[in-house]
């Protein structure tokens, strides 16, 4: 009888057990809203002050080859909260799946969930609160924020010269708590401030469970307002001051975490969901060493800003392999426990991968290749344009053609990493694999 207990024992020990809710770890997604590549010291700016930021970065990782699901706000946001490409959802919207959202998942893992800031997966319906994917309805817990961009509704003509006049009366957005109007509209300079205190009133609150924190900041969207207190304080402008105050909320955000002793099982990631709207400067960032801004295909359009810290955990220094904000998906799942069967790995556009072991382990990164849109395509070091996308004019908000290339362009990204030198017609066989891999890609194999 002994032995065949003992037997049990071992068979039991042979079974790999549910994660325990003191395993799983806090992730907090710090996401904002046109930051480029260059808007941050850590990544080169000299100007703007971000010393939170950069000890995240310095504490933590900092990739160099990360990008963001499309090169604006919606596709961004489609990608990070489904784990699909947004340019490969064929028909498809996702409403149907709001249960195999990224939070949804979450919850099935026993995780709180709270959304703080811009949602925009949901358009702008004439009554935002009663949506079918209002945040309440795709997973979160708690909610409180816009619908959608700062900047809708706003006057007339977005011009130039409506966000060198902008003030929240120009530009009336709804604040919402829920399923109930907040303010209306809401004042945008406070912003970042309620945002940041209503994270660490939440952390506080959520401190014996784990939880997953999805702070996205409105700014520094144009039209951008700072806050009194940071209003005229950087060396960058507006901008600058906009940027230096988000800073400080994340410097808010970590200081909770100590504070309450779960620094060390809290995952922080802070990246941004696209490049830089550069066009509308002073109001716009920068790309830094990168071709392009926000709603072009080159570099400047989609690669971002991308920091993870876990103390302890995450192997620090610097990373230059590729990744996606879509992959969070999957670096989530397996952090939470979550069975590979319970990923939407079936739809169309998966294409999410575990980032756990470049994370955890300094592995090389499991992505090798990025598919931007249809016609753009990256494979190690090598990108082939066969078009490029433009931003509207600033002054007469009017959209400009893309550019089509044929024969296509082809650039060294390792050597070349602003998009320069065209190398297309010495590497002709360079060219035809990345469109062979493209094309393999867009026929989802």
């Amino acid at each position: 009888m002994k032995t065949f207990f003992g037997l049990l024992i071992c068979l039991h020990a042979l079974i790999p057990a549910p994660l325990l809710a003191q395993d799983k770890p806090n992730i907090v997604l710090i996401f904002v809203d046109d930051l480029g590549y260059g808007d941050l010291g850590c990544y080169g700016n000299e100007v703007i002050k971000t010393p939170h930021i950069d000890k995240l970065a310095a504490d933590g990782q900092r990739w160099t080859n990360f990008y963001a699901s499309g090169n604006y706000c919606v596709p961004s946001r489609k990608g990070l909260m489904s784990g699909r490409h947004p340019g490969l959802l064929e028909k498809e919207t996702l409403v149907k799946d709001r249960e195999a959202l990224l939070p949804a998942m979450l919850k099935r893992q026993g995780y709180a969930t709270a959304i703080l800031g811009k949602w925009h997966l949901a358009g702008y319906p004439k009554d935002f609160t009663t949506s079918p994917m209002h945040p309440l309805e795709c997973g979160f817990d708690s909610h409180f924020g816009t619908p959608g961009s700062n900047d809708a509704p706003g006057p007339p003509k977005q011009t130039r010269e409506a966000f060198d006049n902008a003030t929240s009366s120009t530009w009336k957005i709804p604040l919402i708590r829920g399923r109930e109007v907040f303010e209306d509209p809401a004042d945008q300079s406070l912003f970042t401030k309620r945002y940041t205190e209503e994270a660490v009133d939440w952390i506080g609150k959520k401190k014996d469970e784990p939880f997953f924190l999805y702070l996205a900041h409105n700014m520094p969207h144009v039209p951008i307002f700072p806050s009194e207190k940071f209003a005229g304080k950087s060396e960058g402008g507006t901008f600058g001051d906009v940027v230096e105050e988000i800073d400080w909320s994340v410097g808010q955000v970590m200081k909770a975490l100590t504070d309450k002793g779960l620094e060390k099982n809290t995952l922080v990631i802070f990246t941004s969901d696209n490049g830089p709207w550069t066009v509308f400067a002073p109001h716009g960032g920068t790309a830094g060493p990168l071709r392009g801004e926000k709603s072009t295909t080159w570099e400047g359009g989609s690669r971002v800003p991308a920091i993870f810290h876990w103390p302890g955990k995450i192997e620090t220094g610097v990373v230059d392999g590729i990744g996606a904000n879509l992959d969070l998906y999957t670096t989530f799942a397996n952090l939470s426990g979550a069975k590979k069967e319970e990923l939407p790995a079936d739809k169309p556009g998966w294409m999410s991968k575990d980032l756990t072991p470049t994370l955890l382990e300094k592995k090389p990164s499991p992505r090798s290749q990025w598919f931007y849109q249809n016609g753009i395509y990256r494979s190690g070091n090598y990108k082939v344009h066969t078009l490029t996308s433009h931003p509207t004019n600033p002054d007469t908000r009017k959209k400009r053609p893309a550019t089509k290339h044929d024969p296509p362009l082809l650039f060294d990204l390792n050597a070349d990493i602003g998009e320069q030198k065209n190398i297309a017609a010495e590497n002709p066989e360079i060219v035809s694999r990345l469109l062979r891999e493209m094309n393999r890609v867009k026929g989802g194999k």
